[in-house]
């Protein structure tokens, strides 16, 4: 077994897994950016007048 190959293709597999990890972060990052956006874009939009009076006439 040769030793360098065998380094040098662990070593990959470890960048490999890093770069992995990193991009999971990044996109983790970015979906809880997108929901702290919804949030506030929900809580903007609501009206706080909104159903508190009903007119009837008959």
């Amino acid at each position: 077994m040769d030793i360098a190959a065998l380094s040098t293709a662990l070593s990959q597999q470890k960048t490999a897994q890093a770069f992995g990890v990193a991009v999971l972060a990044m996109a983790n990052d970015q979906t809880k950016q997108q929901g702290q956006n919804l949030v506030q874009m929900i809580a903007g939009s609501l009206d706080p007048n909104l159903g508190t009076r009903l007119d009837v006439r008959a």
